[in-house]
């Protein structure tokens, strides 16, 4: 998810940047990776607190959220965790090849609801936070790319976790759990409305939306619908 603004000064979110020399295009900041290291780490203990419910179909005890969550947790830091990090910096190395400003911000209060949330009703509902972006060239066709890559980023790491089915144990899990929340992450984002990323792919281009979404529609049939039957490897858990 991203999210423009137009006609601020963001000269002074420029402390702190760190310059990537081995990606030139790509500028960050002190402040970008403390909120990205803080909201991978709060999604994925949540998804991991998700998969405790999913195991009993009960809210977790106390000793299964400090003793018990090891083996979901390693599971939802190298799924859920790696596909919100991928897809929110894919927004943003689009946004700053059109000259913008771009840098990830996370929302604490909708970090704590999501943690409230999953514990008390085994809902998950993640919204950690949001790519800012502010300045350059960004008119409909740039703002549309920008918005199509977070998702076509999880189309593509669906299917690299796609061939971890073919192991055993928590690498099956992880593979099995990295296609699910992938595919499923990029079909919901492009909801053409509000501030899902597919309304601005709409606005900006309908039929590279509708191919987009077909596409999705079919992974998600082929590839995630046969892993929701399939029985789960216990082991990790």
């Amino acid at each position: 998810m991203d999210k423009v603004q137009k006609g601020q000064d963001f000269s002074i979110y420029r402390k702190g940047a760190v310059h990537i020399r081995s990606m030139r295009s790509i500028h960050t900041s002190n402040t970008e990776i403390i909120h990205i290291i803080i909201s991978w780490l709060a999604i994925s203990y949540a998804f991991a607190i998700l998969l405790l419910w999913s195991r009993s179909g009960t809210r977790p005890s106390s000793d299964e959220l400090f003793n018990g969550i090891f083996n979901p947790l390693v599971i939802s830091l190298f799924t859920v965790g790696i596909s919100f990090i991928i897809h929110e910096m894919s927004h943003k190395i689009v946004a700053q090849r059109f000259g913008s400003w771009a840098e990830f911000r996370m929302s604490p209060i909708m970090l704590l609801l999501m943690l409230v949330l999953v514990y008390q009703l085994g809902i998950l509902f993640a919204a950690p936070g949001a790519v800012m972006i502010y300045g350059g060239n960004v008119g409909r066709r740039e703002n549309g790319r920008i918005s199509l890559a977070g998702p076509l980023s999880n189309l593509i790491l669906g299917m690299a976790f796609f061939l971890l089915l073919s192991e055993q144990g928590i690498l099956y899990e992880i593979g099995r759990y990295g296609v699910i929340v992938n595919i499923t992450l990029a079909l919901f984002n492009m909801i053409p409305f509000g501030i899902f990323d597919g309304r601005k792919v709409w606005d900006w281009n309908k039929p590279v939306y509708i191919l987009v979404v077909t596409a999705t529609l079919l992974l998600l049939y082929f590839f995630v619908a046969p892993q929701l039957v399939a029985p789960i490897d216990k082991m990790p858990f």
